[in-house]
């Protein structure tokens, strides 16, 4: 960590130079510094480290239990629904080979989305999952300039894609793609003096991934999970539209049982149940990589009494998938079915778009921009609240109101607002998107399947598509955006470790950000 403070230009003020903040903390001694606060900790939990050598000594649970454990068992229900579902569903698909399709142009296909669609949901895979570990890597040496490049790729993209939609007549589509670019770069005009701070926030997040805990391995590992389930729901989705569609050429239907009602019956619940995996699959790699950012914090520093926990990682992982996954899944069941609703309005506006309904699209673009914000505010929460029971084990709702609180009375939430490395990251996430719902439309429209002579399925493949790939980004990207989350929740807890075991930190910090005194109340 000290190699790249010392990379930097801009001096920060001297200790008799700092205010009151560095006034109030020449007052403490500096032997114990995690113990040496005037200000009462929190009510519901012990404030760590304790004396011992791993994470689970050290962030040691005092009366440890299985919290929200109704929501895990909840989820381990609807997984064993979406497990019976595609077997289901690719056992009919496997018998209607000959009716839908047997390559990329699926000339024998006669009704329903095909087997060209499967080799489209392939390669979509693939281009997300390679993008996004490419993007991964160059914010890991490119550190500033990502910021940069994500903004000019965002409305670059955006902007061309939508010259393409308009140049090809799908008017919608061109539409919401020329919206969100004119969107982001208004933006990022207006986050330029925010720059600073974000560059100095992230690369103390890569500096402490490259040299303590596996935060990458995280991303990685989580990576390979979310393309392998990702390529699992989109091979059940289309056996689902095989499996079940009405029609005389189905084979399947002979054993009767198909309707459109149950197509988009069980469509609706595996989407709702791939939303809620793929949430807790992050969720599981933010507990972890929250306890390793966490250990590096309150334990890291050059004048704490402990030495950083041995294997955080793997000890953060355990409570993850313990104590802490029914928490987890409650979370993340919260956020899935807000994105149902948004998914859903999203699919609603794009069929008044093609309709030629101005009223209903204009209502339903209302409607979706509300469920975003409501997606915001409980992401937001959820995303401090998971650091929080990394560390301290507690159950969703009282960790949810006790790091609320935390943020609020500490002044966190000024920092949070001015550090722009959650926007950044999910400006690389939704280019990944754009990239896949193109590939998509330009798939589409070169193969020309007989399913979407009509162009019935666009819009939906689409929105999977980009789905896909914004899913993929976000679990790649997750880790990252973890360690900036638990470093602002680790100051909330104890901003005088950040004064006295990272002075570089907070010099630098005072340097690029002088609110700094006034935000932290301490």
């Amino acid at each position: 960590m000290s190699g790249y403070y010392n990379e930097q230009p801009r001096p920060y003020p001297p200790p008799n130079q700092q205010g009151e903040a560095q006034e109030f903390y020449q007052q403490q001694p500096q032997q114990q510094a995690y113990h040496a606060q005037n200000y009462p900790p929190p009510d519901d939990g012990p404030l760590p480290p304790k004396a011992g050598e791993t994470f689970e000594e050290q962030f040691a649970i005092e009366k440890p239990k299985f919290n929200d454990i109704w929501a895990a068992i909840l989820w381990i229900l609807t997984f064993l629904g979406f497990i019976a579902v595609s077997v289901l569903a690719l056992r009919g698909y496997s018998r209607s080979e000959k009716t839908s399709g047997g390559g990329i142009y699926d000339g024998n296909a006669e009704f329903g989305l095909t087997t060209n669609t499967v080799v489209l949901f392939a390669f979509v895979l693939v281009v997300a999952w390679g993008v996004s570990l490419l993007y991964l890597l160059a914010i890991r040496t490119f550190t500033k300039q990502i910021i940069y490049i994500s903004a000019i790729l965002n409305v670059v993209v955006g902007i061309g894609s939508a010259a393409y939609y308009f140049y090809r007549g799908y008017y919608s589509a061109a539409i919401v793609f020329l919206i969100f670019a004119v969107l982001y770069a208004f933006c990022f005009w207006t986050w330029r003096s925010r720059i600073p701070f974000t560059v100095l926030m992230l690369r103390t997040v890569i500096s402490v991934a490259k040299s303590y805990g596996h935060v990458f391995l995280v991303s990685l590992c989580g990576g390979f999970i979310a393309l392998a389930f990702s390529a699992w729901f989109s091979v059940t989705l289309v056996g689902i539209y095989v499996r079940w569609t009405p029609n005389s050429s189905n084979t399947a239907c002979r054993e009767g049982g198909c309707s459109n009602g149950k197509v988009y019956g069980l469509i609706a619940f595996s989407v709702f149940a791939a939303f809620w995996t793929s949430e807790i699959i992050k969720n599981v790699m933010h507990v972890t990589v929250s306890g390793v950012y966490g250990g590096w914090y309150f334990s890291a520093g050059g004048s704490s009494s402990n030495s950083p926990p041995s294997h955080p990682t793997l000890g953060a992982f355990r409570r993850a998938m313990t104590y802490s996954f029914g928490s987890i899944c409650f979370g993340s069941l919260i956020v899935s079915l807000i994105q149902m609703l948004r998914q859903a309005a999203s699919v609603a506006q794009n069929d008044a778009a093609q309709s030629g309904d101005i009223f209903q699209y204009i209502l339903f673009c209302i409607a979706s921009c509300i469920i975003s914000i409501i997606q915001w505010a409980v992401e937001f929460l959820n995303e401090y609240a998971y650091s929080y029971i990394a560390l301290y084990g507690k159950a969703y709702f009282p960790a949810a109101k006790a790091t609320w609180n935390l943020i609020k009375d500490r002044g966190i939430d000024a920092l949070i607002q001015d550090c722009l490395i959650n926007p950044v990251l999910t400006m690389g996430a939704v280019f990944v998107g754009y990239l896949c719902a193109l590939l998509g439309y330009l798939w589409l429209e070169f193969t020309k399947p007989s399913y979407n002579e009509r162009n019935t399925y666009t819009a939906v493949i689409m929105a999977f598509a980009f789905l896909i790939g914004l899913q993929i980004a976000n679990v790649f990207l997750n880790p990252l955006k973890s360690g900036a989350t638990t470093i602002f929740v680790a100051i909330a807890v104890d901003p005088q470790v950040l004064m006295s075991d990272h002075p570089d930190l907070y010099g630098h910090m005072l340097s690029v950000y002088p609110q700094i005194q006034q935000a932290v109340h301490v």
